[in-house]
């Protein structure tokens, strides 16, 4: 509403009912942003305890994978592993959370095809291969939670500049408005009630003239 709106009981409900809607809508923004941010907390915490299982079963990995490259040889490790399958089981879907796109990445856990015989091979190659599987599948729930993570702080900001612009400038501005109006309506009727008694007081001088 413009400011330089005149001052009439019809724009004095205009400036109070956009004064109310501005008030709901900080509360809306407010109320989002607080779910939003429990939200992003827990991601936060479902991360941290992601990214160290990650680092335990790496390190567990490669002095498995160390032990096979001695045991077994370099090159045949590497052949081995070049034989292994890409895995093209991961899908990845869409819910929201207050509006928030974020990623739901779905992997169907399938037993891992074998490409090398038991008789050639040893014990650690097997904790190797065992351990990089489920670095994999760690990995996999890792880039959902930080995905989703990132999206919603993102989302946090925006709704936070919104939350913002209506508390700092929308509602005060209205209500200077609404309060303008209502000052100028007063001092109107007392005008027009200072008149009406002049008017009345001359009627009567008047008549009993």
């Amino acid at each position: 509403m413009n400011p330089n709106t005149f001052p009439t009981k019809g724009n004095l409900i205009l400036a109070k009912n956009s004064l109310a809607l501005a008030k709901q809508g900080y509360g809306l923004m407010d109320k989002k942003r607080n779910i939003l941010i429990r939200e992003l907390m827990g991601l936060i915490d479902q991360a941290k305890d992601i990214q160290s299982e990650i680092d335990a079963t790496f390190r567990a990995a490669y002095q498995a994978l160390q032990e096979a490259n001695i045991e077994l040889g370099i090159s045949y490790v590497q052949e081995i592993g070049d034989s292994v399958p890409v895995d093209e089981n991961v899908r990845i879907k869409a819910r929201s959370i207050m509006g928030t796109e974020i990623p739901l990445v779905e992997h169907e856990e399938t037993p891992l095809e074998l490409t090398y015989g038991f008789y050639n091979t040893s014990e650690s190659l097997d904790r190797a291969r065992s351990h990089f599987e489920k670095v994999k599948e760690l990995t996999i729930r890792l880039s959902m939670v930080e995905n989703s993570a990132y999206r919603l702080a993102s989302n946090i900001k925006k709704t936070q500049k919104r939350a913002n612009a209506l508390k700092n400038i929308t509602i005060p501005s209205y209500e200077a408005l609404s309060k303008t109006i209502s000052n100028a309506l007063e001092e109107k009727e007392r005008e027009e009630f200072t008149r009406l008694k002049v008017i009345k007081r001359t009627k009567e001088k008047k008549n009993s003239a």
